[in-house]
């Protein structure tokens, strides 16, 4: 054991200049540009594996065979986003102990001693999950110091199942609750992540920086969290799988928060195995539910079966003709594999738009104050929006920070009227799941997880009126958003929402969705699309 301690630390020694990042830094080298898709394409190969489209079983298979390595993987994603990433700008820094990690996995491999289906997995971190090791700024100059003290709840079961954490993801700064017209993907630590299929499109949501990184390959899995679309909406719009578990079943302890009533981190991955397998970790149990529930395991193991599977269908026309009518298509092709899809609509949507935002005012203002107390710098929401102020990089895409004033007026949670809004909240976005899915005897409801991807302007901000995440997300239920389709070049998510806690139910139907639609591929990393027109 010592002989093959040393000699996979002389490994470490040996390649860490050549691929590393140093500690906090975003890595940078010479990459193909648009016109060259082949070495990109080759840079996705190792050792036969095509990190496009491997699941983890298959790299698990691989490493019992000792055909693969943790240590090669690691190396192949540090490569790869060093050759990638200055294209899309997803990846904020890498870990300086990414490959001692991954060394690590490699011996108990060896010793057959393997922590189970993540371990020498490399994931990344969404960058408003706390890490003892690495800054933790949520995209903010005002965090960009000593990093937290300990590691978020999520990174410890993370590392205890011998994950590698491969670095952090950029984000749409504060989770996209700053500003009344901010621009997603953009952060003042990190810049403006880009959509890998269109370079000049936006990547949605504050988990952009996730989203668009597993799109380009740059991970195997990556975490993202969700107050209300943060999650779905990035899968959808960057061609990949996310899910925003149910409320609770992932703790938020060292996440940086907006609401305790409705934040969840998730996973997202290419594929629905991988997320499935993911959230098992991040739960800390095989299921979601008591008694007979099926597990997360079984949903990661095989995709279901679509027959005789009852799928609601929620249009949203509003989102416009060319995904609507992929949605047709799309409930056709289920159709054809067995499953009786049915259209419908939600209720309560109106009163759902007018009492969400002043609610997440309330709880933001108590919730980022509670945490700030925890770290160096701003201690409340006041000194935070006066270092904004005050620092003008914060203001170099878009300047507002309207809903941070806005929070720091709201009423108290503990104002009446508040708990009121809460409480209608909670049952009507719950009654508008729930009484739907009773009606029509519902497996699940489908709709479109996200428009085509708009042009990312600062001077503009973002156009995402995307009414679809809402329900599940004021619920506190679980959405999985599964690639649909194309819309050009642009991906287009379908985005599936089931009752509380039915989350591996939820999962093993994404995965025969997946099967049938069979809509993923790779980005073309194109400059702007061939007509020029913006959605």
């Amino acid at each position: 054991m010592k002989k093959r301690s040393m000699a996979a630390l002389t490994a470490i020694l040996v390649v860490v200049p050549l691929v590393a990042a140093a500690p906090g830094q975003r890595v940078r080298a010479a990459e193909p540009g648009p016109g060259d898709p082949a070495r990109s394409a080759e840079s996705a190969l190792v050792r036969g594996v095509d990190l496009d489209t491997v699941t983890i079983p298959e790299l698990q298979a691989r490493m019992d065979r000792g055909s693969l390595s943790s240590l090669r993987l690691t190396l192949a994603y540090l490569r790869r986003i060093k050759a990638v990433d200055p294209k899309i700008n997803a990846v904020l820094r890498t870990s300086p102990t990414a490959l001692g990690q991954a060394v690590a996995s490699d011996l108990r491999h060896r010793l057959g001693k393997s922590r189970g289906p993540l371990d020498g997995i490399p994931v990344l971190l969404k960058d408003n999950v706390n890490t003892r090791d690495m800054p933790t700024t949520a995209g903010s100059l005002a965090l960009a110091g000593r990093p937290p003290a300990a590691d978020a709840d999520l990174v410890k079961k993370l590392r205890a199942a011998g994950a590698v954490i491969l670095g952090k993801a950029n984000l749409s700064e504060w989770a996209n609750f700053r500003a009344a017209k901010p621009t997603s993907g953009w952060s003042a630590v990190g810049g403006q992540t880009n959509n890998p299929y269109v370079l000049d499109r936006n990547p949605c949501g504050s988990s952009s920086g996730s989203a668009a990184a597993l799109a380009a390959s740059l991970a195997q899995v990556a975490i993202g969290t969700e107050t209300d679309g943060s999650i779905v909406c990035p899968a959808g719009m960057n061609g990949v799988v996310g899910l925003k578990p149910s409320l609770g079943v992932v703790s938020q302890s060292g996440v940086v928060p907006i609401s305790a009533e409705q934040d969840t981190a998730g996973p997202m991955a290419r594929n629905v195995t991988d997320t499935a397998l993911t959230l098992a970790v991040l739960s800390g149990r095989d299921t979601v539910r008591e008694g007979d529930a099926p597990s997360l395991t079984d949903a990661a193991g095989g995709a279901g079966t679509l027959r005789g599977k009852r799928i609601g269908l929620w249009r949203l026309p509003s989102l416009g003709a060319e995904v609507d009518a992929l949605m047709t298509r799309t409930a056709e092709r289920l159709g054809a594999a067995g499953a009786e899809v049915v259209e419908v609509s939600l209720p309560y949507q109106e009163r759902l738009a007018e009492l969400e935002f002043p609610a997440l005012l309330s709880e933001f203002h108590r919730d980022i104050d509670a945490y700030l107390a925890t770290r160096e710098g701003p201690r409340n929401l006041a000194g935070l929006i006066e270092f904004n102020r005050t620092h003008p990089q914060e203001q170099s895409c878009f300047a507002g920070q309207e809903l941070f004033e806005q929070a720091l007026a709201a009423p108290p949670t503990t104002d009446p009227e508040y708990r009121a809004m809460r409480a209608e909240l909670t049952d009507l976005s719950r009654r508008s799941i729930d009484e739907v899915m009773t009606e029509h005897g519902l497996d699940a409801i489908a709709s479109p997880a996200n428009p085509p991807a708009w042009t990312t302007d600062c001077a503009r901000g973002d156009n995402d009126v995307i009414p679809s995440s809402t329900p599940a997300a004021v619920a506190g239920y679980p959405s999985l958003s599964v690639p649909a389709g194309f819309v050009g070049e642009l991906p287009v998510g379908l985005l599936l929402m089931a009752g509380d806690r039915q989350d591996a139910e939820l999962l093993s139907l994404g995965g025969a969705v997946e099967q049938r639609l069979n809509a993923w591929r790779a980005p073309g990393y194109l400059p702007t699309t061939p007509s020029g027109t913006s959605h």
